[in-house]
């Protein structure tokens, strides 16, 4: 088992890391079609039950809606208009401006032709043969409307972040939260006391409490549609483990070993970033100048993520904080300045005593 707390100054020069053979996520929503196979799968092996009611929301094709103690991984779809597909890309360059990859130089101009080649050119190719008349199966496909500029859907699979300094590490009281020796965070469900304070200690606001939608969660269950199962650690803190048991048998995950098109991948974190760097380049030079990284910088507000994501938008679109900061961080200043008051009163008290004696 790793460490029980994680550093409270993530600008400090301690060096500290989570370990040598640090595991994580790389989710490239480039590639998402959000089929939520890896929802249900997350679901399946880790025996999670449903959130409620699966009515749809009005909002979205989602129904899941967001993270949540009993949805470890979620797929968002996030529609979007050409309008704000520019917007995207605009501020996509701008970042590439600040040093992300540059995009390819645009091809020269070709030279006038030659006599010699505007004769070949001028000579008429010979006539193709008749295609045979396409059959009504071809017709049903070629009616098949494409992929436009006009209009297209933002798909992600969101997921625990993993921290490198996690708030929620640092503010458990009974120690149920631990760094696992894959540089992961996993909450013990059986020595959390369900106080919530990891929950506010959550930059991203993944952490959450099982209940079942009623009042008093922990003492009875509440009215939901067909024959379920009474909710298990009710009342406890619950997120994403990252297969922490699959990964004590050098097993995948199970949300990246359902995932159909790779768009969830899982391995050694540093290779993962080197990867998604890779990544942003190529979509970059396909003009996809929105591709940007998410959780790749170790110099943040939480010392990078264990679960790092390409985005097509900027960070708000998905939903997430775009300056993500350990609650804490300040903790350090905070108690010198602590310090310095209770010094200062002390002083005060000191001299009125002094000048009360006189």
């Amino acid at each position: 088992m790793g460490q029980l707390s994680g550093p409270t100054d993530p600008t400090s020069d301690v060096g500290w890391h989570t370990h040598e053979t640090r595991k994580g996520f790389f989710t490239d929503t480039s590639i998402c079609i959000g089929c939520k196979a890896c929802e249900v799968a997350c679901k399946e092996w880790n025996s999670n039950p449903r959130d409620g009611d699966l009515e749809l929301t009005g909002m979205s094709y989602d129904n899941t809606v967001a993270l949540g103690a009993s949805t470890w991984r979620h797929v968002a779809f996030i529609e979007q208009s050409a309008d704000r597909i520019a917007e995207a890309r605009e501020s996509g360059r701008a970042l590439v401006g600040l040093g992300m990859p540059s995009m390819p130089p645009p091809p020269l101009a070709e030279p006038a032709p030659s006599a010699a080649r505007r004769r070949v050119e001028a000579t008429p190719p010979p006539p193709l043969p008749a295609e045979p008349a396409p059959s009504a199966a071809r017709r049903r496909v070629e009616a098949t409307p494409p992929d436009t500029p006009e209009f297209r859907w933002l798909m992600s699979s969101d997921v625990c972040k993993h921290c490198t300094h996690a708030g929620c590490l640092d503010v458990c009281p009974t120690g149920a939260l631990f760094r696992t020796e894959f540089g992961t965070v996993v909450i013990q469900d059986d020595v959390c006391n369900g106080c919530g304070t990891c929950v506010a200690g959550c930059p991203f606001g993944v952490v959450e409490r099982r209940a079942d939608g009623t009042a008093a969660p922990t003492t009875r269950s509440g009215e939901r549609k067909g024959e379920q199962p009474e909710v298990p650690k009710r009342g406890v803190a619950q997120k994403c483990t990252l297969c922490y048991d699959r990964l004590l048998d050098d097993e995948t995950p199970a949300c990246a070993q359902t995932c159909p098109t790779t768009s969830i991948r899982y391995g050694d974190h540093d290779d993962l970033v080197a990867d998604a760097h890779r990544r942003v380049a190529q979509l970059h030079e396909q003009g996809m100048t929105e591709a940007r990284l998410y959780g790749a910088n170790p110099d943040d507000g939480v010392g990078g993520t264990g679960s790092v994501f390409l985005l097509l938008d900027e960070p708000e679109v998905y939903g997430l904080p775009p300056d993500p900061r350990v609650c804490t961080a300040d903790l350090p200043s905070m108690y010198k300045r602590a310090g310095v008051a209770a010094a200062g009163m002390l002083v005060a008290a000191a001299l009125s005593f002094v000048r009360g004696g006189r």
